[in-house]
């Protein structure tokens, strides 16, 4: 066994468009709880700043709500979403991971799409999180394909998190541990990329609840035959449930599980010890090889393989199909937009309109709860169609 065994962990956090404001007002309940479970990663992070160490993904819709001063009068009393902001920015046991800005599946909506949903995401990061150097990347629902790797190599980042049911060794070598326990280099199109790769069994645990005195006996277990330093990872929403939202004093993730983690971390050298995946990387590099399947994660009863949770049933296939059918027609028009110039000047305005609303309309929310959901995909498209045909109309 390695003598030190180390904890990656990752949260994501995501609401989509205009969902806490629709809470607030009509469920003021469930809204109160999603702010405060927010809320509360800064402030149990505050004392353990030389210890603690949590990689932080936010959606660019969640931030639009945070950041809104409309929203932020709403919220005062149960949340300074001022003060929350300011945390994120100063707490030095965080550190942000980029993703895609409308929280969309990227392997399910057209790669046309994937570079401005990565780069919208990346211009508010700089903007609100005063980042430049993005190491980590963060697939909403950890939604990944190898045909990725050039686009997020071209932005800078250097590592990506996959789903351990996903990853296999190129050449068929590795032990099961070294497989998940270790960063490898995955290839595509003439670009390589690390991958991160989670515990998918571990991270369950984390989302539904677990001890401490289980989480490391679990850990020792998994990694005993490692002859390498392990890097166990675990990668869950950070909101979206009771385990991250209960109010019971001393109980939920932070209280139970995570600060007397880093309690032993701290007074302890051979306790589990939390690590910047960046740090882990610079200290121990990479393992092997490796490829990655198209998947997800998983969400209950779905394993992500398929993305069957976001594309099986035939309205949810028809709206993406509407979505990559409005995308080529947009596409289209920048195209001939490019070669009129300067001669129809509000041609650009109109086409970006346009064009965002399709970007929105892709957000994985609007397939994972299925049909019920789907129609709000289909309203964006409806008002990036008649930005469209209000551009179209300056070519005639």
């Amino acid at each position: 066994m390695a003598d030190t065994l180390y904890h990656a962990l990752v949260l994501n956090l995501h609401q989509p468009h205009g969902n806490l404001e629709h809470l607030l007002a009509h469920k003021e309940g469930e809204a109160k709880e999603i702010l405060l479970a927010i809320d509360r990663i800064p402030r149990s992070l505050a004392e353990y700043q030389d210890v603690g160490r949590l990689h932080l993904a936010l959606s660019g819709t969640l931030m639009e709500t945070l950041t809104h001063s409309d929203f932020q009068g709403r919220a005062y009393g149960t949340v300074d979403c001022g003060a929350l902001l300011w945390q994120l920015q100063n707490n030095r046991a965080i550190t942000m991971l980029g993703t895609a800005y409308y929280h969309p599946i990227v392997p399910l909506i057209p790669p046309a799409d994937w570079e401005a949903q990565v780069e919208r995401w990346r211009g508010m990061g700089r903007r609100w999180f005063f980042h430049d150097d993005l190491q980590g990347f963060w697939p909403p629902e950890m939604g990944f394909c190898m045909e990725m790797i050039p686009l997020l190599r071209r932005f800078g980042y250097r590592f990506v998190l996959v789903d351990s049911e996903h990853v296999r060794s190129v050449d068929g070598a590795m032990r099961w541990e070294e497989l998940c326990y270790r960063p490898h280099v995955a290839r595509f199109g003439g670009e390589e990329i690390t991958v991160i790769v989670r515990d998918r069994e571990l991270s369950k645990a984390q989302e539904s609840g677990m001890e401490l005195a289980w989480f490391e006996r679990e850990v020792r277990a998994r990694t005993k035959n490692c002859d390498f330093p392990p890097l166990v990872t675990t990668c869950t929403d950070g909101e979206n449930s009771a385990w991250f939202r209960t109010l019971t004093p001393g109980g939920g993730f932070w209280e139970a599980f995570y600060k007397p983690l880093l309690e032993r971390a701290r007074s302890d050298q051979h306790a589990i010890q939390p690590v910047f995946i960046k740090d882990y990387l610079d200290r121990f590099g990479v393992g092997g090889e490796v490829t990655v399947g198209p998947g997800a994660w998983n969400t209950g009863w779905c394993e992500g393989g398929d993305f069957v949770q976001w594309a099986g049933t035939p309205a949810q296939q028809d709206a993406l199909t509407r979505v990559d059918e409005v995308s080529q027609a947009i596409q289209a028009a920048l195209n001939n937009a490019a070669h009129l110039g300067s001669r129809h000047p509000e041609l650009p305005k109109l086409l970006e309109e346009a064009h965002w609303r399709v970007l929105r309309a892709e957000t994985s929310c609007n397939f994972f709860w299925g049909d019920a959901w789907v129609m709000r995909c289909h309203a964006d498209l409806d008002q990036a169609c008649e930005y469209l045909e209000r551009a179209n109309s300056h070519y005639t």
